[in-house]
């Protein structure tokens, strides 16, 4: 579902200006080192991305949009994967949406549907700033989850080629399980209405949710569009890990990071960051040519040891 609030105290100003597409940028492993930097600078795009006179290579033709994750903004959540895309060779955006005020460095706590129009909106700029007819998209937490809202009711389904989700909140959080004692103990409707005027989107992605029976009702995925799912057994707020994942049939892919490198133990918040899941990213976005996944020791939070 996005950040923790306790890494946001005591936080500098920080970020990068947006770089040209194919440049060579330095990439951020590291959450905590990221989230530092970009947490005060909501409304700076990531280094890497939007540099709108970027135009798609025939080697990459969809543009990359990146969608941050409940409480979060396009800057602390995207230094990792931005410049890692541009510097690929992909043309890459980032927006802000869901905050209380343009430029709020906290973002992604609205009404879900409100996040939704802006995705479909920001699309559409970067189509006509690019040529492109398509997009990807590249979701992390509510990211994920809440662009398959703009697919399967902003008419985004013909806009976009692929949707790639960083432990995506498709099927609803337990918040281990402390909304499923709250239902058991008839008190999670009082505690919704507490938390629905700070994060209505948090409750919005809780276990049987309105939002998410109505998402899912009829099926989780939508013709024509390519699907990927990164996940880790070390989620702490998307519980279980497996509600990231959408049911499998020939155009979705889940992936679970320890299937592939028992020695990461990213967490929610470092998997935006985390080496092994952004490899994962690259193949999902260029499944004919992958690239080697790496394998190596990788902290919650703090990212990689070396």
């Amino acid at each position: 579902m996005g950040v923790a609030v306790l890494a946001a105290a005591g936080l500098l100003a920080g970020g990068a200006q947006p770089a040209a597409a194919g440049s060579a940028l330095p990439v951020e492993y590291h959450f905590s080192t990221g989230f530092l930097k970009g947490f005060a600078a909501p409304d700076r795009a990531p280094d890497g991305a939007n540099d709108w006179s970027c135009r798609p290579t025939a080697e990459h033709p969809r543009p990359v949009v990146l969608v941050h994750g409940t409480l979060e903004n396009m800057n602390d959540n995207w230094g990792g994967a931005a410049p890692l895309l541009a510097n690929a060779g992909y043309c890459v955006y980032a927006f802000d949406y869901g905050g209380a005020f343009a430029g709020a460095p906290i973002q992604g706590a609205t009404a879900l549907e409100g996040g939704s129009a802006t995705l479909a909106a920001f699309v559409d700029r970067v189509l006509g700033a690019t040529g492109a007819s398509r997009v990807d998209l590249v979701g992390h937490s509510q990211g994920g989850m809440m662009a398959r809202h703009y697919l399967k009711d902003r008419g985004g389904a013909g806009k976009v080629g692929r949707l790639v989700g960083l432990a995506p909140s498709n099927n609803g959080t337990t918040l281990d399980g402390i909304t499923e004692l709250g239902r058991q103990l008839h008190l999670l409707a009082p505690a919704n209405d507490f938390l629905a005027g700070p994060c209505e989107a948090c409750v919005q992605q809780e276990v049987g949710s309105d939002f998410l029976t109505a998402l899912n009702a009829g099926g989780e995925t939508v013709p024509g569009v390519e699907y990927t799912v990164i996940a880790t057994r070390y989620d702490e707020v998307v519980t279980p890990y497996t509600n990231a994942f959408l049911p499998e049939g020939p155009h979705v892919t889940n992936v679970t990071v320890q299937d592939q490198c028992p020695l990461d133990a990213t967490d929610h918040l470092e998997i935006s960051y985390d080496p092994v899941a952004l490899t994962d990213v690259l193949n999902a976005l260029d499944p004919a040519h992958p690239r080697p996944v790496p394998c190596q020791v990788v902290l919650p939070v703090t990212g990689p040891l070396l």
